[in-house]
């Protein structure tokens, strides 16, 4: 796909944030170095779920741009408020690399409902298209509707899936699953698991078990522990990622559902609090909705339509 349609899509996704965050602001606004205008990015900020904390550091940031710019700089305020939020974002800007370790392992977690099932398919669908070959593990082993999901995303994708019956130990799953893939010199095995609040410490450590059973191969597995959150759970997002990250010492976050809400600033509050790397982002219910982040692309797509 051409960048500028991968851009489009990009933006489309965003657009209920980006209203929220620019609609009905006059273009002449943003030419001075109006306070109202700073009262008001303000107030959307914080109905963007940026938080209180990422929103005052944004202002102040703006405010000290827009003291600095006068006469030397052209710009308006806009491209300075999208300078600084791909600045807080940065730090984030880091796509997963699953080549190396082989199988490369990644273990999926999060709440129910935030879209883990269909997210693993998606990036398994990529890995697919970059010519690597992938291994599904079927580690919800609580909701038999979950291991039709991913077996069916198998089908869709051609890619193997490890399952055992409903209720079985999620531990085993994973084990049969890693011995599966590396006898099948399979690049990347992908493990689901059941939704969990990062509050029920009894499924937590159900993932640490889970973790400890893909060490018994390798130390270093899993390679990614990658945490998928709903950005219209706004900043409970960023508590499930707090609580998640404590327990699991997260590697990577991907934020679905961005195109349902307009709380797309969840993502600004969770770089700025967090710093872990964001792989993806779901901007659409396609199959090529999964998007690489891009930091300063995001940026641009929040007040740019």
């Amino acid at each position: 796909m051409p960048e500028t349609g991968v851009f489009s899509r990009l933006r489309q996704g965003l657009q209920k944030t980006r209203n929220a965050l620019t609609g009905g602001i006059p273009a002449a606004a943003w030419r001075g170095n109006s306070e109202d205008l700073l009262v008001e990015l303000e107030d959307r900020l914080l109905l963007a779920d940026v938080g209180i904390d990422t929103t005052t550091r944004i202002i102040d940031d703006l405010k000290s741009r827009l003291r600095k710019k006068r006469n030397a700089d052209p710009r308006g305020a806009d491209a300075l408020l999208q300078e600084s939020l791909a600045e807080i974002m940065a730090a984030c800007n880091k796509p997963l690399l699953t080549r190396g370790a082989k199988p490369f392992t990644m273990l999926v977690v999060g709440i129910n409902g935030a879209g883990k099932t269909t997210t693993i398919g998606k990036i398994a669908h990529r890995l697919i298209g970059q010519d690597q070959t992938v291994m599904l593990a079927a580690g919800d082993t609580f909701r038999a509707a979950a291991v039709e999901q991913l077996q069916s995303w198998g089908e869709k994708i051609k890619a193997p899936v490890v399952a055992q019956k409903s209720g079985a130990d999620s531990a085993a799953v994973v084990f049969d699953a890693y011995q599966s893939a590396k006898a099948r010199d399979i690049d990347v095995l992908i493990a689901d698991t059941a939704g969990r609040l990062h509050t029920q410490q009894n499924l937590m450590d159900e993932l640490l078990k889970i973790k400890r059973a893909m060490q018994k191969f390798d130390p270093e597995a899993p390679h990614e522990i990658l945490l998928v959150i709903e950005a219209g759970t706004g900043q409970n997002a960023l508590k499930q990622a707090l609580g998640f990250h404590e327990a699991l010492n997260l590697t990577g976050l991907c934020v679905t559902k961005l195109d349902g809400t307009a709380k797309g600033g969840t993502v600004i509050a969770i770089a700025d609090r967090l710093e872990i790397p964001i792989r993806y982002i779901g901007v659409g219910e396609g199959i090529d909705d999964l998007r690489v982040f891009d930091a300063y692309r995001y940026a641009e797509a929040l007040l740019h339509g």
